[in-house]
């Protein structure tokens, strides 16, 4: 049944974000802005973690969860310093593995034309 809550999730948020588009002059970078700020403040009422626990793995993919993982990584750090490196310790994987799948994707295209 999570398998089903994560595909309703993931779609709705996708959703969301078409109808924002289609109906607003905002550009896809400011929605992607709204929605991480969006997760940001689910994490701090800790409503985030309550969806995890419903949708599951799902929760993990929408851009919401990028505002989760900075947050959390902030708030664990505690200190000023620690705010730019916590924030890192959950987001590189993310971060880095974005960063690679890009430069393959470009190469490839590239190629092609």
């Amino acid at each position: 049944m999570k398998l089903v809550y994560s595909f309703l999730f993931c779609g709705t948020i996708c959703l969301i974000s078409e109808i924002i588009q289609s109906n607003t002059k905002l550009t896809p970078g400011t929605v992607t802005s709204i929605f991480v700020t969006i997760g940001t403040f689910l994490n701090i009422n800790g409503l985030y973690d309550k969806i995890v626990e419903i949708v599951g793995g799902g929760a993990s993919l929408p851009i919401l969860s990028f505002g989760n993982l900075l947050e959390k990584g902030c708030i664990e750090s505690g200190t000023l310093l620690g705010v730019f490196t916590g924030c890192l310790k959950y987001t590189s994987a993310g971060i880095a593995s974005a960063l690679f799948f890009s430069f393959i994707f470009t190469y490839v295209i590239k190629k092609k034309i």
